[in-house]
């Protein structure tokens, strides 16, 4: 049974540029769930959009993935931020000079965090660099109403967490991507639809509040 006080999301981006703000979006919306102070979240974005953006930059296939992990834990005293890739090496702080316009990522990450470190990843290729941060003042945490299920398994009638608050779900369909890959497409009561792939962690209660349980998303 997951600790009283402790909080957490996992989700994987595309290996591209979009993934960053997406990564921000996704920590500032749970943050708020979490009712962090607002100097914790603005530190907390920074540290992730540089981790989030030197796994993409880190040599690897095409169609892998980057991982995040967002925990707060210790009735919110903490945040740790984890991004795995696949890539190969560890990343090391370089020392740009005063003319130089990139290379201060690490810098700026070993500046806001506690502590920081890069950890082989214990399945698969790759490795995760996490950070943590310290966050007095957090107020006390409590866990997230719903529950987290594949993208695949969501159902019409139920609420997802999307942008910070919840939408009823009207339609769910399924459709390829050019690679081949499941897309579970999620039509909302209010806003665009989600396009999500089909493994993807998304919070899910049933209409009304009450726990969602999972099931199959498509008709036979």
């Amino acid at each position: 049974m997951p600790h009283p006080s402790l909080c957490q999301a996992t989700f994987r981006l595309p290996r591209r540029r979009s993934s960053v703000p997406k990564a921000r979006a996704v920590l500032r919306a749970r943050l708020g769930e979490w009712r962090a102070r607002q100097d914790a979240a603005d530190c907390a974005e920074l540290v992730l959009s540089e981790l989030v953006t030197n796994a993409l930059r880190a040599p690897a296939p095409g169609d892998r993935m980057v991982g995040v992990r967002i925990v707060c834990r210790e009735r919110g005293a903490l945040l740790r931020l984890e991004v795995s890739d696949a890539g190969e090496g560890r990343p090391r702080m370089q020392r740009p000079g005063a003319l130089d316009t990139a290379g201060r990522g690490l810098q700026l990450v070993d500046a806001l965090a506690e502590r920081w470190g890069v950890d082989e990843r214990r399945a698969g290729i790759g490795k995760t660099v996490w950070a943590e941060l310290l966050a007095p003042g957090t107020a006390s945490v409590t866990r997230p109403e719903g529950m987290e299920v594949a993208a695949v398994t969501v159902r019409p009638g139920q609420s997802v967490r999307a942008w910070g608050g919840w939408h009823t779900v009207r339609s769910v369909r399924g459709e390829r991507y050019p690679s081949g890959g499941l897309a579970v497409v999620v039509g909302l009561d209010d806003g665009p639809a989600l396009r999500l792939p089909a493994s993807e962690p998304v919070t899910v209660r049933a209409e009304g509040g009450a726990t969602a349980h999972p099931g199959q998303a498509f008709p036979r």
